[in-house]
């Protein structure tokens, strides 16, 4: 019976030769290539088919981020399986969103490379243990921002401006915007704050603080 068959991608030869020999001493994983640039990547899965796909990010013609959606698009029965140096959960959140089922660290030990390998062929997701919790509090703080102020830096300094009664021809004129992209503002703002007319708009404002900020 053949094991989870992985392709190793990595612009560093003995990286590729170290990852090469973990995984083959695991009698459930078959490395079967191995590529180190973007574009040899793209042709080795579109060749080999692999179950899982070993991706650094950092190579020199490409990220490795940016071609997972190509890789997934012409495999999408493959697994990517990110392998980063990067322990920042911005990575993590910016791999997921690209497609990859799992995100590893170049320093973790062999078990926890296999260990992520097994995961991701399995259908799982997998996170390194300790960047996992790091990205779980990273996540529940954006969600908290982002309930507590739905607006954008933009659309906060365009709420403060119609607030203190410019029009959309005066705030286009102050922030180098044209007017259509101040309306569609003005529009956005509404629309997440559930408000209807400029009375509740003020109200908002000061409710915040945002015009006493400024005076």
């Amino acid at each position: 019976m053949t094991g989870t068959r992985v392709l190793i991608v990595d612009d560093h030869a003995v990286v590729r030769s170290g990852l090469k020999l973990v995984l083959d001493a695991d009698d459930g994983i078959e490395p079967v290539g191995e590529a180190g640039t973007a574009r040899d990547a793209i042709f080795e899965a579109r060749s080999l088919k692999p179950d899982v796909i070993l991706l650094d990010v950092v190579m020199p013609d490409q990220s490795g981020l940016d071609i997972i959606p190509t890789l997934l698009h012409e495999n999408p029965d493959t697994k990517i399986l990110v392998l980063s140096m990067q322990d920042d959960p911005r990575y993590v959140r910016e791999a997921f969103d690209a497609g990859a089922s799992g995100y590893v660290l170049k320093e973790a030990a062999d078990s926890e490379v296999v260990a992520a390998v097994r995961e991701v062929a399995g259908g799982g997701r997998y996170v390194d243990p300790e960047l996992g919790a790091r990205f779980v509090a990273a996540e529940s703080a954006e969600r908290k921002r982002a309930e507590e102020d739905p607006l954008s830096d933009r659309e906060g300094e365009v709420l403060r401006l119609l607030a203190l009664g410019h029009t959309n021809q005066e705030i286009a004129k102050q922030l180098y915007i044209s007017v259509r992209t101040a309306e569609t503002h003005r529009a956005h703002i509404m629309q997440k704050l559930r408000l209807s007319s400029r009375a509740e708009l003020v109200r908002y404002a000061l409710d915040r603080g945002l015009l006493e900020e400024h005076e």
